[in-house]
């Protein structure tokens, strides 16, 4: 039990929680703790979100890809770590990912009307849910800026980010160069040259086809955001 009240307190929808209320919730909510084995599926694209799902041990590779699979941006959320909240409210309520299972995992999965009786129970937990739907809400306004004005850096900075979660590791976005030209209205020479400028800098690797993130804190920095 010890471990599990540390595993929660980790989470980032429940950080900042008493001991005391955490107790209350496990002995008053129906938890559901899943165990998948490495490469199993999680999450299959396009699948409603009726749960939150909390990774609790273990690495998930999540793969997001355009309608075409010519351009796709993947990410490894190690926990303890939550699995696209943000599709658990709103108008679409689809996961846009696949997620898979790189080690043996276990998985805490939450169903959507008992996840919303938690918040209603306590402010601390409603503020932390507020806080990452703001967060993630708010990329957009940098974004918008760098697409319409910025350098192409900040366009390919805001387009990572934007498809990534605080915390992910190993982020990558493979593609074809025409597409990601198409993308970031950019011909390849001049793409060719931000990539080089990101290398030089640390902050990514490159190849004709794949894009390998060093620093996501970096690529944020640029979009001249404080949020991470």
């Amino acid at each position: 039990m010890e471990s599990m009240y540390e595993k929660l307190m980790e989470l980032p929808l429940f950080q900042g929680a008493s001991r005391d209320k955490l107790a209350e919730l496990i002995e008053k909510t129906p938890f559901h703790f899943v165990k998948y084995t490495a490469g199993e599926q999680i999450v299959e694209t396009n699948e409603e979100c009726t749960h939150i799902r909390f990774i609790l041990t273990g690495d998930v590779r999540i793969d997001l890809s355009s309608a075409n699979r010519r351009v796709t941006v993947s990410e490894t959320l190690v926990g303890p770590n939550v699995i696209g909240p943000d599709y658990l409210f709103g108008r679409n309520t689809f996961y846009p990912f696949n997620a898979t299972a790189i080690t043996d995992c276990g998985v805490l999965q939450i169903v959507k009307s008992d996840f919303i009786n938690i918040l209603m129970s306590d402010k601390v937990f409603m503020f932390n849910m507020l806080n990452v739907l703001s967060r993630n809400s708010q990329k957009g306004t940098f974004g918008i800026m760098a697409l319409s004005s910025g350098s192409i850096e900040e366009r390919l900075a805001f387009i990572i980010t934007s498809l990534t979660q605080r915390g992910s590791k190993d982020i990558k976005l493979t593609y074809k160069q025409k597409d990601l030209c198409c993308i970031l209205g950019v011909q390849r020479a001049s793409l060719v040259s931000a990539l080089e400028r990101l290398r030089k800098e640390d902050i990514i690797e490159y190849t004709l086809s794949e894009i390998s993130v060093n620093s996501r804190e970096d690529l944020l920095k640029i979009l001249h955001s404080d949020e991470n």
